[in-house]
């Protein structure tokens, strides 16, 4: 029977890809090669000068925040100051020593990325975008990288410290620690370190052939078939990269398991404490080696169940207590189910990365913002206080942002979104198309959350401008009170429920302007409003000028028409100009 002929076409054609794959790969090496070491000392410069820099004010300021804050006991305060100094102490060797292979990495790969991107569809003068890209680019972008670190160092670290001062106890009440219960949560966490590192490892690195073998099947097989990764023909490049670097792949994933093995472990302290029983932080020993077990089984989809039994550590646990080794060896409910994979994806993904939400949001707030200058709602002093930092999140710098993430949730509503609509009404983010990223979730799934009740309030279009106006206006109570903002909803329930509405969706916005990036896109745009906002001060200048000099313009005009001119001319001398005309002139 003969073969079909897709499968040698497809081989033939891989075959002579092969030459011009390793002709990129190895351009794409040599640009690394070179900006790998220049990249590295920029960054660790640079990074390694603001973590120093930095470093005594972060350690007067924690420790301040930490003794000025309402929500914990003084016992607790003495144990935080102590952790946070130790942590800070470990901190500028962890800072400069990641610098370092965080620079090394992304000087080496950066550059080979951009070569395979340069052969892309759509890319003009292909031969010239191959050897420029990743050159001058990554170096740029490289400085970007040190901007965005110093943002999160200083401007999202005084924040957090602020909240921390500022913020009351939760329900009313303040953390404090069980001094009885703190030697057996040190001693289940000690004990969890001991086993748990050792055992994860051991296990980790016995996965580890299955994953490669695994790995390089399915990357070959899609390769051959041109499927999964190799469907498109922009991503060929990347995914035949991943071939070559899986076992570096595989390797961080077996050292990824041997970090999270401490946390995994020592998480046993915090069980003791929490359940106020050392039988339960033992439980949890076993119990975590059952749960990792379980779960690199479903990520290399072995089937069978772990090879550790798992007892229950939470009193409150809602699954009854298992009374033999079968129900130990048995798979939770969230891995019962093997995951199921497509043979092949057939038609093209919508790419979102994690920042496509900003940048909707940035442009969001760049539209909006003009509009406000014109309408008046923003002026010259939000703009000044907001460039030195004195805005306190009244308008600027977290009120127009809800205000541009509201209109987002509206239009969303509007449209029977399940997710969320972006500016552009075409492109929609929803829980399956959403980037894997653990920082998106953060703020992606309040944002659903609040979307949801926003919905359930169903606002009218009088309510709507109200609470639009709030969510934009909230921060500074003063000029609320100023601006007539619309008419207020009659019932108090229903204010009440919008003022809530408005302090949370203002809270997540505040969340989301400590993400990196951040604020180097906002300033931005409030670069652009600055603008917008100077051309309309010196139109409104400049329209009484012209209209004064329209008026003496035309009074003249009379002044020297043709008929009056007549009128009031001599036969020897020029025209006779009375006091009034001069007047209006």
């Amino acid at each position: 029977m003969e073969p079909p002929r897709g499968f040698w076409l497809s081989l033939g054609r891989f075959i002579c890809f092969l030459p011009y794959f390793v002709g990129l790969l190895i351009l794409g090496l040599i640009k690394g090669i070179i900006f790998c070491p220049l990249i590295c000392l920029i960054m660790t410069i640079g990074n390694s000068a603001i973590i120093l820099g930095l470093w005594p004010v972060h350690v007067v300021w924690t420790n301040y925040s930490i003794l000025r804050s309402i929500k914990f006991r003084p016992v607790l305060k003495l144990l935080l100051c102590f952790l946070a100094t130790v942590l800070l102490l470990l901190w500028p060797v962890i800072g400069i020593v990641g610098s370092i292979i965080g620079g090394a990495a992304y000087g080496l790969l950066s550059p080979m990325f951009a070569t395979f991107k340069a052969v892309g569809e759509g890319t003009t003068d292909k031969f010239f975008h191959c050897i420029y890209d990743g050159t001058w680019d990554t170096v740029r972008q490289s400085f970007t990288l040190i901007r965005d670190f110093y943002d999160v160092c200083y401007h999202s670290y005084k924040e957090v410290m602020s909240d921390l001062q500022h913020q009351g106890p939760q329900e009313g009440k303040c953390h404090k620690i069980r001094l009885l219960h703190l030697p057996g949560a040190i001693l289940a966490g000690i004990l969890g370190f001991l086993v748990d590192v050792p055992v994860i490892s051991l296990v980790a690195i016995c996965k580890s052939p299955i994953m490669l073998i695994k790995g390089w099947h399915r990357l070959f097989h899609d390769c051959i078939g041109r499927e999964g990764p190799f469907l498109e023909t922009i991503c060929v490049p990347f995914a035949g990269l991943a071939i070559l670097l899986w076992p570096l792949a595989v390797a961080g994933a077996v050292l990824a398991s041997m970090v999270s093995s401490i946390f995994l472990g020592a998480y046993a302290g915090a069980v003791v404490y929490q359940e106020s029983s050392l039988w339960n932080g033992l439980c949890y020993i076993v119990a975590s080696l059952s749960i990792y077990d379980e779960y690199s089984n479903d990520v290399l989809d072995l089937q069978g169940g772990p090879c550790f039994p798992r007892p229950r550590y939470r009193r409150k646990d809602a699954e009854p207590e298992p009374d033999s080794r079968a129900s130990s060896f048995s798979r939770p409910a969230s891995f019962r189910r093997s995951v199921s994979r497509t043979p092949s994806i057939k038609a093209p993904m919508v790419d979102l990365k994690p920042f496509e939400l900003l940048d909707s949001l940035f442009e969001e707030c760049k539209r909006h913002g003009e509009m406000m200058v014109f309408e008046g709602l923003i002026t010259v002093e939000d703009i000044v206080n907001a460039k030195s930092n004195k805005d306190s999140g009244k308008v600027i710098s977290i009120g127009l942002p809800a205000y541009c993430l509201l209109q987002a949730l509206l239009r969303s509503i509007k449209a029977n979104s399940a997710g969320i609509l972006l500016s552009n009404n075409v492109t929609e983010i929803t829980s399956a198309n959403r980037p894997k990223d653990v920082i998106f979730d953060w703020f992606f799934n309040p944002l659903l959350i609040i979307k949801d009740q926003i919905k359930a309030q169903n606002l009218s279009e009088a309510e709507e401008d109200y609470f639009c106006k709030l969510v934009l206006l909230s921060g500074d109570p003063e000029r609320l009170k100023k601006l007539n903002i619309g008419s207020a909803p009659e019932s108090e329930l229903r204010q009440a429920e919008l003022h809530a509405l408005a302090r949370r969706l203002r809270g997540i916005t505040k969340s989301i302007s400590r993400y990196p990036t951040f604020r180097r896109r906002f300033e931005d745009s409030i670069k652009i409003i600055s603008e917008e906002l100077a051309k309309k001060n010196e139109a409104s200048k400049s329209a009484p000028e012209r209209q004064v000099f329209t008026r003496s313009r035309s009074a003249f005009a009379r002044m020297f028409s043709q008929r009056s001119f007549k009128n009031r001319t001599d036969s020897n001398g020029p025209p006779v100009v009375t006091e009034r005309e001069l007047e209006i002139a």
